[in-house]
């Protein structure tokens, strides 16, 4: 007997809003299948409004709600029976984004959920990520956002530490890293890896993603840091137009890539890791996953 459920996830992050609806697949005596049936990627750039001026502008509100609408819609032709809508760093940050929020859940009827960085990291962590985890291994997971960077280390298949900076991918375009908070997660990536040898890292974030894509690699095979680090100079090397033009990068993906190629590369030298392995797994597909064992 076989039981198909419909979930879907919707990833209100700083770059840009996900919605992404699964098939759950139950079968008796076997484990349960999540695939993915459809993605649907929003450029809305929230992170540039929050990060900057501290609100939420009307011209991205508006675009979120038309965004909403379509979502809500697209929910309802794939007959989707639950959903759950979370919000990262820029509606956290915003002053206004409680109130986004109420007016999302007044014109749309979505009601979304404010996160924390904490939250944020454990739902991952529900996602597929321990399929990927030996037990006599060491990883530390590195989730590369538009305004924050999650950093979990798993050792025997456990997460032993795990804290959220305010790095991300927008923050980084508009200059608001300081060299302290390098330091910061320097000094945190070194203190909790010193006692482990040989670091894996697993990157997961729609940058990783993409250059995992251009590496042409098989989906079970790691990135070196030559590589990454070839990458991060060639892409160095063009103009935002190339990278679009030759690439075919989104034009909101061409510029937010190289600053998160610099985060996975200091993390990957912070912990001597040589391997980094990119499994497809996200906030989204945690969040499906989090609702199906009814965690969140």
């Amino acid at each position: 007997m076989i039981s198909i459920k419909k979930y879907a996830a919707i990833d209100i992050g700083s770059n840009a809003m996900r919605l992404l609806i699964t098939n759950i697949v139950e079968q008796k005596d076997k484990e349960t299948q999540f695939n993915k049936s459809a993605l649907i990627r929003v450029p809305i750039r929230l992170g540039q409004d929050a990060f900057t001026v501290g609100e939420i502008s009307e011209e991205n509100i508006d675009r979120m709600v038309d965004a909403m609408k379509a979502f809500k819609l697209l929910m309802k032709v794939y007959k989707v029976e639950k959903y759950k809508a979370c919000a990262t760093s820029a509606m956290r940050e915003a002053y206004n984004g409680k109130e986004v929020a109420n007016i999302i859940r007044e014109k749309c009827d979505i009601d979304i959920d404010i996160i924390d960085g904490k939250i944020e990291a454990t739902i991952i962590a529900s996602s597929d990520l321990h399929s990927f985890l030996k037990t006599d291994q060491t990883y530390l997971y590195v989730d590369v956002g538009g305004g924050s960077t999650e950093f979990s280390l798993f050792t025997n298949g456990k997460m032993v530490a795990s804290k959220s900076f305010k790095i991300g991918t927008v923050r980084m375009l508009n200059n608001m890293v300081s060299d302290i908070v390098w330091e910061e997660i320097e000094k945190w990536i070194k203190c909790n890896t010193a006692e482990y040898e040989n670091v894996i890292l697993i990157g997961s974030g729609g940058n990783i993603n993409k250059l995992f894509k251009l590496s042409g690699k098989m989906q079970d095979k790691p990135l070196s840091y030559l590589y990454l680090n070839s990458q991060y100079q060639y892409l160095n090397s063009l103009t935002y137009e190339q990278r679009i033009a030759e690439l075919a990068l989104n034009t909101d993906r061409a510029d937010v890539i190289i600053p998160a190629t610099k985060v996975y590369l200091n993390a990957m030298k912070w912990s001597g890791a040589r391997q980094l392995f990119v499994p497809k797994i996200g906030l989204a597909d945690g969040i499906v996953k989090a609702m199906y064992q009814e965690t969140i």
